[in-house]
């Protein structure tokens, strides 16, 4: 429900403040002008005049853009009013002010487990903003308290809530190699994620009229008792690819380089010598160090 639905805007009186303070000057010109009079009734109409002016002294209200005022006449709801500027409505109306403007959440990490049961950490940075006026005073209790400062907790410990919701959803990040690429992770999901974070905290916020604006995981690591031995894990699966590559590389060079000296006789090789040769060019391409050359310089 939009809170700038005609549904929920103010319908009643309302006049231009500066043209009400014209005529409550007006009013109390009279009333000063009844008390002079000598006759008893003229007094009374100037007490009467008095304490309508007194009355209508509370119905001035301020608003700047982006700001609303629920109003609510003994209890019972009458709207919600949205006209920018200086105005005067029913003075008997009793008024709460709500912004409307967007605001942000930056969630500090959380330690949750992920889908795996590893330790994380993880954070959230939320944009939001009230959407319907009506749910966020009546459907929220504020017990009290400021109503922006009641949906500001409400909206922290939902998002927090749907963090963890989230988060354990999905593994960090990919424990078995290319074969399994395909599952959606902590990690690598990426907008992915995020959207899924959106549409949950979207579920979550609606009961009290806020709409998430965006919602972006803005930190996630391994958590400190387990974030050396994750480090170890990735370096050597990071070797193991590494090295997959260069026996790849080198297989493909000595093949090349046999298929070239058989092409241009440079030189006759029985099975032994090729199995020497072989097994020294792969020493000299996979080896991690530079290798020291030997001449042979005969007998």
């Amino acid at each position: 429900m939009n809170g700038k639905n005609s549904q929920y805007a103010y319908g009643g009186i309302c006049v231009n403040g500066f043209v009400m303070i014209f005529i409550q000057i007006l009013m109390a010109g009279v009333a000063a002008w009844l008390y002079m009079s000598e006759g008893m009734w003229q007094i009374i109409d100037g007490i009467v005049i008095s304490i309508i002016w007194a009355v209508m002294t509370k119905g001035y209200v301020m608003l700047e853009p982006n700001e609303s005022m629920v109003l609510v006449f003994f209890g019972k709801y009458s709207g919600t009013f949205y006209k920018v500027g200086y105005h005067w409505i029913n003075p008997l109306l009793t008024t709460k002010k709500i912004s409307l403007r967007i605001r942000n959440l930056d969630v500090d990490p959380i330690k949750v487990n992920d889908k795996v049961g590893n330790p994380i950490l993880i954070g959230l940075v939320l944009v939001w903003k009230i959407k319907d006026t009506y749910r966020a005073v009546f459907d929220l209790d504020s017990r009290g308290a400021n109503i922006n400062l009641s949906t500001e907790n409400f909206v922290a410990i939902q998002s927090d809530a749907a963090l963890r919701e989230v988060a354990g959803k999905y593994a960090y990040d990919d424990e078995h190699g290319q074969e399994h690429a395909h599952e959606l992770t902590l990690r690598g999901g990426g907008e992915e994620i995020n959207d899924q974070l959106e549409s949950k905290l979207n579920e979550r916020l609606s009961m009290a009229g806020i709409e998430v604006v965006e919602a972006r995981i803005n930190y996630l690591a391994y958590a400190p008792e387990i974030a050396a031995v994750m480090l170890r894990r990735q370096q050597a699966s990071a070797i193991i690819t590494a090295r997959e590559k260069i026996v790849e590389g080198a297989v493909s060079m000595v093949k090349l380089a046999l298929g070239r000296l058989e092409e241009e006789n440079v030189v006759q090789l029985d099975n032994d010598k090729k199995a020497a040769m072989i097994g020294n060019l792969l020493v000299v391409l996979c080896a991690d160090d530079a290798a020291q050359p030997v001449v042979n310089a005969g007998n």
